[in-house]
């Protein structure tokens, strides 16, 4: 098991240097993607490569979506003969301490994938909220499983050896519709799902780059997509089962 840490970043320059330093302690190599940010948060990314030797920065020259910087991140922790990516965000949200838990689980279950299920406090915006709730019931159709307790939560494990193939021969969004796009795929595919609770916090003060109408518009987009796709594939093999017999 050769596990990393990856971060997709994109102008989160005051936030990035805590979520580092709350990680130092796992060990871990952290790849971060940087996804065209703006020149301070370049800067902070430039201080943190040097200071830690475990952190490493790959950069997009223009932003690209975080679909995009996930990719770039599955990639290049391949290369790098990594065995899994622990993804979690560069805004603080996401609680360092359960990572632990996601190790445990790839230890007995390496072909999983470990999703984050989110324990929300009052901090969390009511159309946040319900929006996921949406969003876990599509996910349940689309996969005609009710493995999925979170399909949106962005701190997860992924395990390459399945997804690499998968994004090489599967064309998949470049924006927030990935995370989702990605899960259905790897239930699709057979891929075993574990769910962990951790706490997620929303900062007041905190940057989101959540476009309300637009990215909810390319997530449904995207679950629509999907499911064109499982009817054509149905029909397909039952024509091809029936001109068989």
């Amino acid at each position: 098991m050769k596990p990393c840490l990856a971060i997709p970043i994109y102008d989160h320059g005051e936030t990035i240097g805590n979520v580092v330093e709350s990680l130092e302690y796992l060990g871990l190599p952290c790849l971060i993607v940087d996804d065209g940010s703006n020149e301070p948060t370049k800067s902070v990314l430039a201080e943190l490569q040097q200071r830690f030797d475990w952190v490493e920065v790959v950069h997009h020259d223009v932003n690209r979506g975080r679909g995009a910087a996930l990719r770039t991140a599955y990639q290049a922790a391949g290369a790098r003969g990594m065995s899994h990516v622990i993804q979690i965000d560069a805004d603080g949200q996401h609680n360092a301490s359960d990572v632990p838990l996601f190790l445990d689980a790839i230890e007995s279950n390496a072909d999983a994938l470990i999703l984050g299920e989110p324990i929300f406090d009052d901090s969390v915006p009511f159309h946040r909220l319900h929006g996921r709730k949406l969003s876990r019931g599509i996910v349940w159709l689309e996969t005609l499983s009710l493995s999925v307790h979170d399909p949106l939560c962005g701190f997860r494990c992924i395990p390459l050896a399945v997804t690499l193939p998968l994004l090489d021969r599967t064309r998949t969004g470049d924006r927030m519709e990935f995370d989702p796009e990605l899960i259905i795929r790897l239930v699709r595919a057979g891929v075993p799902v574990i769910n962990i609770p951790t706490r997620v916090q929303y900062h007041e003060e905190g940057v989101s780059h959540f476009r309300m109408v637009e990215d909810n518009l390319r997530i449904a987009w995207v679950y629509l997509r999907l499911a064109l796709e499982s009817i054509y594939t149905r029909s397909r093999t039952i024509e091809i089962s029936s001109r068989s017999v």
